[in-house]
C-alpha cells in the first residue's frame, strides 16, 4: 500500500451558520477567533523567530483550538489535561510550545505563502464549542487556502452527522488521538480521571473511527498510537494489522512525558524498543505483513520477524521511510505533516525524522535497531 494523494477538489459549502452563545470576557483569546499553532509553524510562518537544528522544507501547519476553560479531558500522559497545574495557554502539548495567534492573520499568512504549504491541520480537544469553532475556522482556511486540511477530531464532542458536516466544508482527512492501543490501557489512562468525571469511550472512538471511514474513504482516516504508554509489542503490531485492513493509516509516535503530568515521571521506550516498531509498522503497512508474521515472548516483546532473509529486514530499513515523522500526505502525495519534536526534546536526537534520514542517519538507526537474531 502506498500513501495516497490528496487532489484538490472543490465542495459545496453547507449553508450551516453557528452562533456563539457561550459569553465570553472582552479581550479574551478563544477560538474560534484565536489559535494555537505549533512552535515549528510558527518559524515556518514567520510568527517567530529561530530555526531547526537541521535545515529541511517544512510545510505542514498544526492548529489547537483555544479556550479559557481548556480541554475537558484528562489524559494521563497528555499537557494539556485538565488536571495538569497551570493555565491552559501557558500548557505545553507533545513538549512544544503552542503560541497564540489572531486565526485571521494566521489564515492570511497561510494564503501569502500557500505555494510552500503541503498540508494543514486543525486540532480540536474536548470543549462543549470545539465542533461549532471548528467549522468556523475551517471555512474560514478552506474559502482562502487550496491546501488540503485534516482534523485531529476529538471523538467526545462528535457523531456521524457532524463528520459528515467535516466532509461537506471541504476536510479532506480525519485523524483520531486513539494513542492507547488496548481497551484495558485505554480505561486506565483515559478513563479513570482523578477529579472526577466520566473520562473518554472506548466504545465512542471507534464509532467514530468507524463512522469516518465510511464517509471519508480508504487511506483518509489515521489513528494516533502510542509507543511507551504500558503496552506490549503484540499490542501495538496487532493494531496496525488491524487498521491496515480496514484502509486506515497508523501514525506512530514515540510517548515523552510531560512535566507535571501523571505520567511526567514514566520513562520512555528504549531507543532500540522504537525503532523496531517504527519497522514493524512500515512492514505491516508497506510490505504486506500480517501480525501472524512475527514472534513474540510470553510477556508480549517481539523477539522475531519471519521473512525470506535478513537481506530484506536490511533493505526495508535502508530506504529510511519507516523512521520519517508519520503524519497526512501532501497535495501530491508526498509527506506532508512532517512536524518536528513531537517523539523527543530539540536537544536529542531524532526519533523520528521530518525528511528522508541520511546515509550517517541510517548508519546510526542499523545500530539502535539491533536486527541479529531478529530473522526467522
Amino acid at each position: 500500500m502506498q500513501t495516497q494523494s490528496n487532489p484538490k477538489t472543490q465542495t459545496q459549502q453547507s449553508n450551516v451558520v453557528f452562533t456563539r452563545t457561550k459569553a465570553t470576557k472582552s479581550g479574551t483569546k478563544e477560538s474560534p477567533n484565536w489559535v494555537r499553532i505549533s512552535a515549528a509553524s510558527a518559524i515556518a510562518l514567520g510568527f517567530k523567530s529561530g530555526r531547526f537544528t537541521q535545515e529541511f522544507e517544512f510545510g505542514g501547519i498544526n492548529l489547537l483550538l483555544n479556550y479559557d476553560d481548556g480541554c475537558k479531558s484528562d489524559c494521563a500522559y497528555c499537557g494539556l489535561a485538565r488536571t495538569r497545574p497551570g493555565d491552559y495557554e501557558d500548557k505545553s502539548f507533545i513538549r512544544v510550545e503552542w503560541p497564540l495567534v489572531e486565526t485571521d492573520t494566521l489564515v492570511e499568512r497561510m494564503r501569502l505563502l500557500e505555494a510552500k504549504l503541503t498540508r494543514l491541520c486543525i486540532s480540536m480537544v474536548t470543549n462543549p464549542y470545539a465542533f461549532r469553532d471548528t467549522c468556523t475556522i475551517t471555512d474560514t482556511i478552506v474559502r482562502n487556502v487550496r491546501t488540503p486540511l485534516s482534523i485531529l477530531v476529538a471523538p467526545p464532542t462528535l457523531n456521524r452527522a457532524k463528520l459528515e458536516e467535516f466532509k461537506t466544508r471541504g476536510v479532506d482527512m480525519i485523524g483520531i488521538g486513539l494513542d492507547a492501543v488496548t481497551e484495558t490501557l485505554f480505561r486506565s489512562l483515559r478513563t479513570d480521571v482523578p477529579a472526577g468525571g466520566s473520562g473518554l469511550s472506548w466504545t465512542q472512538y471507534w464509532k467514530i473511527v468507524s463512522e469516518a471511514r465510511t464517509i471519508f474513504g480508504p487511506w483518509k482516516v489515521n489513528c494516533h498510537t502510542v509507543v511507551g504508554l504500558g503496552e506490549t509489542d503484540f499490542d501495538l503490531i496487532d493494531m496496525f494489522d488491524r487498521l491496515v485492513s480496514q484502509e486506515i493509516f497508523p501514525y506512530l509516535f514515540c510517548f515523552n512525558p510531560e512535566p507535571d503530568s501523571r505520567m511526567g515521571s514514566t520513562p520512555k521506550s528504549t531507543i532500540t524498543r522504537w525503532r523496531r516498531i517504527q519497522l514493524a509498522k512500515y512492514l505491516v503497512e508497506q510490505r504486506s505483513y500480517k501480525v501472524k508474521d512475527f514472534e513474540f515472548s510470553n510477556d508480549g516483546s517481539l523477539t522475531g520477524i519471519k521473512t525470506p532473509s535478513a537481506t530484506e529486514l536490511v533493505a526495508a530499513a535502508n530506504d529510511g521511510i519507516a523512521f520519517m515523522t508519520n503524519g497526512c500526505p501532501g497535495p501530491n502525495g508526498e509527506p506532508g505533516c512532517t512536524r518536528p519534536y513531537g517523539s523527543y526534546k530539540p536537544s536529542e536526537s531524532y526519533r523520528d525524522y521530518p525528511f528522508l534520514p541520511s546515509t550517517t542517519d541510517l548508519q546510526r538507526i542499523t545500530s539502535e535497531l539491533e536486527l541479529d537474531g531478529l530473522t526467522l
